[in-house]
């Protein structure tokens, strides 16, 4: 655990350092911020119609679309569309990994990647992510150079750049054999049916136009109205998790098209031939409903609240359950997998409230998870 603290305290200080600056030199941060939790606010009030609307915009697209009610049924789908024997290529989706997806189509007999660096660091290790956007926290720079020597037989130096030149130049032979690219989604516009990714490495704008099937796979809860609000969402979340602005924001709306003979739109051209998206519910409609629990879908995982937490900066990843982890994670395992789940984690809370201060979203994340603990320990009285 002292080795998780370093590691830990010195990226919490540089991501809090940075993310403070732009939140006070730009000033229309705060101001987007706002508008994206008014934006967010909107949809949950009105979820159905807004599920409904996204569908729609995605097929007039060119497009298909799915609503997964559970995990289960997530796997099946992509699945179905993916079939055996195919290269895949993964982005960076919290909830592929919520719903098992990428261990799925493997066992279907697929060669399957993650492409983003720590998650890449992380299936390489056989190992669990300790941070939703920085999955491999938890190791230095001299562990990932041995995991390389260990697994893919290249002898680096413990040196970041060489070691991330070295995994870019290994991915980059998968994506030029890729059937299907599978990516997340920070937001989705409901008006168009656009997909938005913020990113820095490059993966996700090579996952999303060098396969010929792009499918993305998110929860319902990140529809916004509007892609305005979607780019403004991606904007927020890059400058509270402390790298702005964002080296990459990419739109993905439907198959690749072209309009270069005779202005008439048609599709596909160059990339995608396919565009799927699986809205994934797993217990977020359910969450909606819930007057306390509901807050946690406004989240848009910029993990701010996991820097400034006391219990994750001691514990790390046993702070929930991977990929849900730290304040934030306690939340999201209650609405996924339920109260019992999110229990032991809520119990270890301090309830320091640091978490609520920092959030651009305005959660009261200390509620959220008093609400999960007393409700947990009521369900233990009551069958004791």
């Amino acid at each position: 655990m002292e080795r998780w603290q370093d590691l830990f305290g010195r990226a919490a200080l540089g991501a809090l350092t940075r993310s403070d600056s732009y939140i006070q030199g730009f000033e229309y941060i705060k101001l987007l911020a706002e508008r994206v939790r008014e934006a967010r606010l909107e949809v949950l009030r009105n979820l159905e119609y807004y599920i409904d609307k996204t569908l729609k915009a995605v097929e007039n697209l060119g497009g298909h679309s799915y609503v997964a009610k559970d995990a289960e049924e997530a796997r099946r789908i992509v699945g179905d569309i993916v079939g055996k024997g195919k290269v895949v290529v993964f982005g960076k989706s919290n909830t592929a990994l919520e719903v098992g997806l990428r261990e799925h189509l493997a066992k279907l007999g697929n060669e399957v990647w993650e492409t983003d660096l720590g998650e890449f660091i992380v299936q390489i290790g056989e190992d669990k992510p300790s941070n939703m956007i920085a999955p491999a926290l938890h190791l230095d720079r001299k562990d990932v150079a041995r995991l390389f020597k260990e697994r893919l037989n290249l002898d680096l130096p413990d040196d970041p750049s060489a070691l991330a030149s070295a995994a870019g130049e290994f991915l980059r032979q998968k994506f030029v054999r890729a059937d299907v690219g599978v990516t997340g989604a920070n937001a989705i516009a409901a008006d168009t049916g656009a997909v938005v990714n913020v990113e820095n490495e490059g993966n996700i704008r090579k996952a999303t136009i060098l396969p010929p099937v792009h499918i993305v796979v998110a929860g319902v809860e990140k529809i916004v109205p509007t892609l305005p609000d979607a780019i403004n969402q991606a904007i927020v979340q890059a400058a509270y998790h402390g790298l702005y602005p964002p080296t990459y924001i990419e739109i993905s709306a439907g198959p690749s098209s072209t309009g270069d003979i005779e202005l008439v739109r048609v599709r596909p051209a160059q990339g995608p031939r396919e565009f799927h998206l699986v809205l994934v519910d797993n217990g977020r409609r359910k969450a909606a409903e819930d007057p306390v629990l509901r807050q946690a879908l406004l989240c848009i995982r910029c993990v701010r609240c996991g820097f400034v937490c006391p219990i994750y900066k001691t514990v790390g990843r046993e702070f929930g359950e991977p990929p849900y982890v730290g304040p934030v994670g306690v939340m999201w395992l209650a609405v996924t997998k339920g109260i019992e789940a999110a229990g032991p984690a809520a119990l270890m809370c301090a309830h320091a409230g640091n978490c609520k201060e920092v959030c651009p979203m305005k959660i009261d994340i200390p509620e959220v998870i008093r609400y999960i603990r007393t409700n947990y320990l009521r369900r233990i009285r009551s069958t004791s």
